[in-house]
């Protein structure tokens, strides 16, 4: 008997959990191999709404080369060039527009240079943040994110009717945004007193300001298939639909930490 959707969901999120876990134990190298795949994966499903068909494959995979450039310098390099890193691929993607004009001046356009910058952008980019922080401090970014979805789409299914904003997510109610906001502060903030070192009114704000974020990144992406007039974002992850569709929350969840960090210290 074949797996229900539901039973499909539950058994990919166990198996990304411990995948997840295993890095995190291993650390170093191990962490950054899983940022790689994520960025690069990812990035071909972001690649593939705006460009789907094989006749665009070289184009994914020279926007995944990008990613892996980028994650690399800065995990070798230091964040502090991260500035000079993103310059690197724009100029990089200048030179390739320029040639493809050179060839065939009616057909070339720097749409597809604007969708892998936007792909650097929103991927590579945001994930490079992990590189910086903490097995603690990434444990709580992926639990804020976890529990903000999981609070949502079991609140919603059972007690969502008024929808949120259905021209952008025509699923999503207040109350699954409600359910994903309480269960997001109130994990954060158990989750920041029992390993963390700060007063709780910052770990309620922390927990807050995650699941803003979180809520954005869905929306986001919502947002950008339906106008893609894409359902998911790929069908690698059996129950959930693409990398993307599971990720978008933490993409936007990751700098929001990072900045709250700078402002308030949160762990010893």
């Amino acid at each position: 008997m074949s797996a229900s959707a539901h039973q499909q969901r539950i058994l990919t999120a166990i198996l990304a959990v411990s995948l997840v876990a295993l890095a995190l134990w291993q650390g170093g190298v191990f962490v950054l191999a899983v940022l790689v795949a994520v960025s690069a994966l990812g990035q071909w499903e972001f690649t593939a709404m705006f460009r789907p068909g094989p006749e665009h494959r070289p184009l994914r995979l020279t926007g995944m080369a990008l990613g892996l450039g980028l994650l690399l310098a800065v995990r070798l390099a230091g964040q502090e060039y991260l500035a000079w890193v993103l310059a690197a691929c724009f100029w990089f993607l200048a030179l390739r527009f320029l040639l493809r004009y050179g060839r065939d001046q009616e057909g070339a356009d720097f749409h597809d240079e604007l969708i892998l910058m936007a792909g650097l952008m929103y991927l590579p980019l945001m994930l490079q943040f992990c590189l910086s922080l903490s097995t603690p401090e990434i444990v709580l970014v992926l639990l804020s994110t976890a529990v903000s979805d999981t609070a949502a789409y079991y609140s919603g299914t059972y007690f969502g009717k008024t929808k949120i904003w259905p021209q952008v997510s025509p699923k999503k109610s207040w109350a699954g945004s409600i359910g994903g906001f309480i269960g997001c502060v109130a994990a954060v903030t158990a989750y920041g007193v029992s390993f963390g070192d700060a007063p709780v009114v910052l770990w309620v704000l922390l927990g807050a300001l995650l699941n803003i974020a979180a809520q954005m990144g869905d929306f986001f992406e919502s947002a950008l298939k339906r106008k893609l007039c894409v359902k998911d974002s790929g069908t690698l992850l059996p129950g959930h639909g693409g990398l993307l569709d599971r990720i978008d929350s933490l993409l936007l969840a990751l700098p929001c930490y990072a900045l709250f960090k700078e402002v308030a210290p949160l762990f010893p």
